[in-house]
Formats: structure tokens, sequence, C-alpha cells
């Protein structure tokens, strides 16, 4: 049994939506589940949100991500110690890879300058879900938005998809085309919550 679940991809690949579906499916099984996500709704993560809606220096919005996740591992410990299957929406490696390329060009090697910056401070999940899907289809998929952030650019999705590609990689990933449908998705990863199966 897998007990801290991360769900990773790019704006608009779906994650969200199914990491609910997930959440929802595990309690139908009569499992104790809590559904999560990053930033998180503390003052911490309200703020990391006003440096993603500002398009803030990407130094002090890749710090106030770290510092809100460190916060967020205590909470998730202690539901981790009540004996909870934990899913997150987004985790340590949406830093390294939005934050990493919003760092290109400014700092060597950002994404492992980004995991040096977490490295013994955050708890490493047990699952990873990475929700692949080209981000042309991405973007047409959050067109509708009423406001798109500075990060959901085809432009910019390009570079985080690329890097998301680099780091997910390893028995802890599992790599979802996000392109198939939603139900597909969301019995691929009960079955592997519970399973533990590696895909």
């Amino acid at each position: 049994m897998n007990t801290f679940v991360t769900f990773e991809g790019i704006d608009g690949s779906g994650k969200s939506t199914v990491s609910g579906r997930v959440c929802e499916e595990l309690k139908r099984r009569v499992l104790k589940v809590v559904l999560t996500a990053e930033p998180t709704k503390t003052p911490i993560g309200e703020f990391v949100n006003t440096c993603i809606r500002t398009n803030a220096n990407p130094y002090l919005t890749a710090f106030t991500f770290i510092a809100d996740r460190i916060q967020h591992c205590a909470q998730i410990t202690q539901w981790l110690d009540e004996g909870k299957i934990v899913l997150c929406d987004r985790y340590a490696e949406s830093t390294y890879a939005y934050q990493g390329a919003q760092l290109q060009g400014t700092i060597r090697s950002p994404m492992k300058w980004l995991q040096d910056l977490s490295n013994g401070k955050i708890i490493i999940p047990d699952r990873t879900f990475l929700f692949v899907i080209p981000p042309v289809k991405a973007v047409a998929r959050i067109q509708q938005r009423t406001e798109l952030i500075p990060f959901e650019r085809q432009a910019f999705l390009e570079r985080v998809h690329r890097n998301y590609l680099r780091l997910c990689t390893g028995p802890r990933f599992t790599r979802l085309d996000a392109t198939l449908p939603i139900e597909t998705l969301v019995l691929q990863c009960v079955q592997t919550i519970i399973g533990g199966k590696n895909e």
C-alpha cells in the first residue's frame, strides 16, 4: 500500500480532477484518506499564490514554495501517523519543474539547486504520478479560464514539461497518459495505490 501519494503534471493535465476522483474512490472502499494540495491554504501558501499571480521574482517564489512545503510536511506526517493515505495535488516536483524553468539561465543547474535546498527537509512520497500531456493540448484545455496566470502560457509549459520528463524517472514514479479518459486514469491510480504496483 502506498500511503503518501503525489500527483504531478503541467497545468491542464487533469491531475487535480483525477486526484479528487481517486480520493472519492478510496473512501468508497472504506479506506482512511485525505486529499491535500500545494500551495496550501495557510498564510504562507496564500503568499505563494500571490507570487504566482504577480509573476514575482523566481527566487522569492521558490523559497516561499519550499517554506510552505516544510510546514505542510508537519501536517502530512500527522495524517500518516494516524494511519491515513495522504494524496497531494502538487508537491516537490512541481517546484523543481516550474521554478527550475523560471530560473533557467539565471543559475547553473536550477533543478539540482532546488532539490539540494529541499534535501533532508521534506517527506519523500511513496508514489508520484506524472500526468503526461503535450503542452499544446494542455493549453487548449485551459483556454476557457477567465484569467491565465503566467505559468499557463504554452512556451513556459513546454519548458516545464521537459523538466518533468527529466525529473520523474525511477521506481517511485508512474507516468500516465493524461489524454486517456478520466475513468481510466482514476482506475490506474487506485490500483497502483492499493496494490503498490510499479507501472
